[in-house]
């Protein structure tokens, strides 16, 4: 019996190691509009004809491709580069192929150089011309005719004639415009490309209950009372007012003050608790007002350039519509009761998880992208979404998928503080932000590893990290024990490591730093669980500062976005040194933070003068945009001493 022979394959191109590529293609890369996509791939061949290629591109759903020339870079490797104009999702793919007009005209260069007869080459030169007539349009089919029958005509008549004709910008031009691709190869791939808004890549967050603005903790506050704190807020900078869930708060199991079991009379309860007989997900709290004071709120931050970021928080209490009307949705314990949720040995009494594994899950799924969708109606575009790594991967890239086909201008920030691999799970599948560990990196060496492997490696193309240094559940011990200074280092290094950054206040401002108890991350008198009344006026608080260090991530583009972090050598691991530069260049930041919120310290600071495009014995000017003073540098080490009774960082702005 004959065995059946394959054929072997002509295209005779290989491309190869093809970056940026998550995952072999199965996610997208993340961009925003205005930003420039860099694909490089190993692109090879046998024998020695020469090569090119082109980085194709289109939107989702169009047909007809868009291309960049890719050029070589060295080792067979290739680069090309497209802008992103459209805030569409974008597919995009390698093609190469052995050109030959291109070797024609090399080898043809070489025989002429040597003194060897070419009258045959330019034979084969004309008829390459001819050939890519047929490809031509009307006029540029005629004028490659034109040049192939001159071409053909001097062969053996005027050698240094017809290797003008060859040598012609006009021949090279149209040649290039329309080479022979018949046996292009084209990566077997196309790859992905998500396109979010400016604001997925440069934001400032600012997060505030609602309730809390007021001037009486028996009297909480509203959204008109919010409304007017929007100014204090605008004042200070931020562009993103995050509040936490404003809906309904359950009365069954409510925990009262610092999370106890024991609920006074007038105890609010914790707004992660959502639901009761007010209503769900889809409902305000009536203490807060209504959906009209909300859509005023809404309209006034508008107004004063601020966009409210709403909680997304996929769990509800005891007492939630939801627990009556669709018991199939939670979980059960043995005894028949509804399992509530559990971080052993943490209890939460107040809170039912919902369980996407029963039966009705998909009338679940609908009901929580209903849910989406009406926050959507009343004018929000940005949620923050608690806990997202306690629900499943598949619902999240379906959900997000949902939104985005309709609404590609949401941004959705993961609250997700887990195990790395599982972070990095959620921003593939969908997720604009996402929170990270700098709350707990204090340490200079903790510090550099977390951000470059944000920023300098493949984790970049899919993660986009927001960073805060204090949360409502969150009070680090660096802030417990630093004091002022502290809070002023993490804040700054918050806003100037990362593009994307926010703070909880007024709790940060007011460097709000007793814990519940001596090792505990809980603050004494938590927000969660009671109003607060704040001193806005403090004359102690930082809102000045703050306002100062968001005009200067206003006023910077290096600060705008995160590639272009880079750490510096100090001698002296209490001081941490880093720049970030502008896509242009024509923008550096070099920013010195004392770590040690108790001690001045001192060293030498070695400024990389090649890539700030100094000379080594030139002169150059940094400008502390904190201070407002100068000072002339030369050479790239320079001494640096911070205090931190006065402030301890600098923001150098290099000229």
């Amino acid at each position: 019996m004959a065995t059946e022979v394959s054929l072997p394959s002509f295209h005779r191109v290989v491309i190869e190691n093809v970056e940026p590529e998550v995952d072999g293609g199965r996610f997208a890369i993340k961009r925003v509009v205005g930003e420039s996509v860099s694909v490089e791939a190993d692109i090879n061949a046998d024998g020695h004809q020469v090569l090119d290629a082109v980085l194709c591109f289109r939107t989702v759903g169009e047909r007809s491709w868009s291309e960049a020339a890719m050029r070589p870079i060295g080792n067979d490797r290739w680069r090309g580069v497209f802008q992103i104009t459209e805030l569409k999702a974008f597919v995009y793919t390698v093609k190469a192929w052995l050109d030959p007009y291109k070797t024609w005209i090399r080898d043809l260069a070489k025989k002429a150089d040597a003194g060897q007869d070419v009258s045959l080459d330019f034979i084969a030169g004309a008829n390459l011309a001819a050939a890519a007539a047929t490809r031509a349009q009307t006029s540029d089919a005629q004028k490659l005719l034109e040049l192939s029958a001159k071409m053909k005509k001097l062969a053996r008549a005027d050698r240094e004639a017809a290797l003008a004709v060859a040598n012609s910008e006009g021949l090279a031009e149209l040649m290039t415009r329309y080479p022979d691709r018949s046996r292009a190869t084209t990566y077997e791939k196309e790859l992905h490309l998500w396109v979010d808004r400016p604001k997925a890549r440069f934001s400032s967050w600012y997060e505030l209950f609602p309730r809390s603005c007021t001037t009486d903790a028996q009297k909480p506050g509203t959204f008109r009372d919010c409304a007017s704190r929007l100014q204090y807020v605008a004042e200070t900078g931020f562009d993103v007012l995050y509040l936490p869930p404003i809906h309904p708060i359950g009365r069954k199991g409510r925990k009262g003050k610092n999370n106890s079991l024991v609920v006074s009379p007038g105890d609010p309860g914790s707004p992660w608790a959502i639901g009761s007989v007010e209503g769900g997900h889809k409902a305000i709290h009536p203490a807060l007002g209504t959906l009209e004071d909300f859509r005023q709120l809404r309209q006034k931050a508008q107004a004063l350039g601020l966009e409210i970021a709403m909680d997304l928080a996929f769990q509800c209490a005891p007492d939630h519509p939801y627990v009556k009307e669709h018991e199939q949705w939670f979980a059960h314990r043995p005894d028949g009761s509804i399992q509530y949720a559990e971080n052993p040995p943490k209890k939460y009494e107040d809170i039912y998880p919902l369980d996407f594994e029963s039966t009705e899950a998909l009338e679940l799924c609908e009901e929580l992208k209903s849910v989406v969708l009406y926050w959507i109606e009343q004018g929000i575009r940005i949620f923050r979404v608690d806990n997202p790594h306690t629900k499943p991967f598949g619902f999240w890239e379906w959900l997000i998928a949902e939104i985005h086909r309709t609404y590609p201008e949401v941004i959705f920030l993961a609250e997700a503080f887990t195990r790395p691999k599982v972070m990095y799970r959620l921003a593939k599948l969908g997720f604009t932000q996402s929170y990270t560990y700098f709350t707990w990196k204090n340490t200079k060496t903790e510090i550099i590893e977390l951000f470059e492997e944000l920023t300098q490696t493949p984790v970049r193309e899919f993660f986009r990290m927001n960073l805060w240094p204090n949360t409502p559940d969150i009070l680090n011990e660096y802030l417990q024990k630093g004091g002022r200074s502290a809070f002023v280092a993490r804040l700054i290094l918050a806003a100037s490591l990362g593009a994307n950054y926010g703070i909880y206040g007024p709790a940060f401002e007011l460097f709000e730093n007793r814990p519940l108890v001596p090792g505990s991350e809980e603050y004494l008198e938590s927000e969660k669980y009671q109003i607060r009344v704040w001193d806005l006026d403090r004359p102690d608080s930082l809102k000045q500062l703050i306002a100062l260090v968001n005009k200067i991530r206003r006023g910077n583009p290096a600060l705008q976005s995160d590639w272009s972090l880079r750490f510096h050598p100090v001698d002296n691991d209490q001081l941490i040194a880093y720049s970030k530069t502008s896509e242009d260049s024509s923008n550096i930041i070099l920013a010195v933070v004392n770590l040690d919120p108790r001690s001045t310290q001192s060293g030498w600071i070695r400024v990389p003068l090649e890539d700030f495009g100094i000379g080594p014995q030139q002169p150059f000017e940094v400008h502390d945009l904190l201070a407002d003073t100068r000072y002339t540098w030369q050479g790239s080490r320079n001494y640096i001493e911070l205090n931190p009774a006065k402030i301890p960082a600098h923001i150098f702005k290099v000229r």
